[in-house]
């Protein structure tokens, strides 16, 4: 069995064309969406990820600022900049961008983002709103594995999910989300791979979610027979970019896979425009 391929392009564009239409809706009202990302220094890595940012909001329609501070700040100066950002009425987004210098509280600096900019859902009253089952803007990754998974029509409901990975932005709010649809789910991390029981966990799991970071993790002759497999994980090795998850094995024992690249990526991006709109509603209704 080859298993189908959860292609993230198809979904992404479905998102961003309701995304479109909300967005004509604020501008009709007087209102257009601004997203302003607050970085500390230069870092080539985190230009390209700045550079697809406003490439995206661009071509939507949605304003697009990065404000640079100087490599040598302090934490002090940063919050000061965050909540003269927070006060800003233009601005209706705001990404703290990764990574901040050594020594500074990234975990402070993000409950400090008022919670209705913060796009990236990484506030703890956003992360609050996701346990009580009424996510508001919630980490764009999580939001994009929980969509693929619906794109394949199952019914979630008793299913049994194992979640490889427990980070803030993807394994934790993954885990409550499919939660409350009542899905069974086990959140595996170092612990349990260390204790020798990855396997067994990931062997029974009818639908596989892996977010690690570490190529080829997973063997693909671990995958269950028609199961679902979400692959976050973005790794080179050599000339390539593969997943967590070991995909030309994989693919023949599961029922759908998202490929890398290709798969969650695409998604999350929409997701991020998603946010930005679903912020500034917020804020225009406020």
């Amino acid at each position: 069995m080859a298993a189908n391929l959860l292609a993230g392009k198809e979904v992404a564009e479905k998102i961003k064309q309701t995304v479109k239409e909300d967005l004509a809706l604020l501008k009709a009202r007087g209102m257009t969406p601004k997203l302003v990302a607050l970085q500390v220094g230069e870092n080539p890595s985190s230009q390209v990820y700045l550079n697809a940012q406003k490439k995206n909001c661009t071509a939507l329609g949605i304003e697009h600022q990065v404000n640079t501070l100087q490599s040598d700040i302090s934490e002090h100066h940063l919050i000061k900049q965050l909540i003269q950002l927070n006060e800003d009425k233009t601005v209706t987004g705001i990404i703290i961008q990764m990574p901040l210098p050594e020594g500074f509280d990234t975990r402070k600096i993000q409950s400090l983002i008022n919670p209705v900019k913060d796009v990236e859902g990484m506030n703890p009253a956003n992360m609050g709103w996701i346990v009580y089952g009424r996510a508001r803007l919630a980490p764009c990754t999580a939001l994009a594995v929980k969509t693929l998974i619906e794109y394949t029509g199952v019914e979630l409901y008793g299913k049994e999910v194992v979640m490889v990975g427990h980070s803030e932005i993807v394994g934790k709010p993954v885990g409550l989300f499919l939660v409350d649809k009542f899905a069974t789910i086990s959140i595996c991390h170092i612990g349990t791979s260390k204790a020798g029981h990855l396997e067994e966990h990931v062997r029974r799991a009818e639908i596989l979610v892996v977010a690690v970071g570490k190529a080829n993790l997973i063997p693909g002759s671990w995958i269950k027979e028609g199961a679902i497999v979400i692959d976050v994980g973005i790794n080179r090795v050599g000339d390539r970019i593969v997943g967590d998850v070991e995909f030309d094995a994989a693919k023949e024992r599961a029922a759908w896979i998202t490929p890398v690249p290709g798969g969650v990526g695409p998604v999350t991006t929409a997701m991020l425009l998603k946010n930005v709109v679903e912020a500034a509603k917020m804020q225009a209704n406020n």
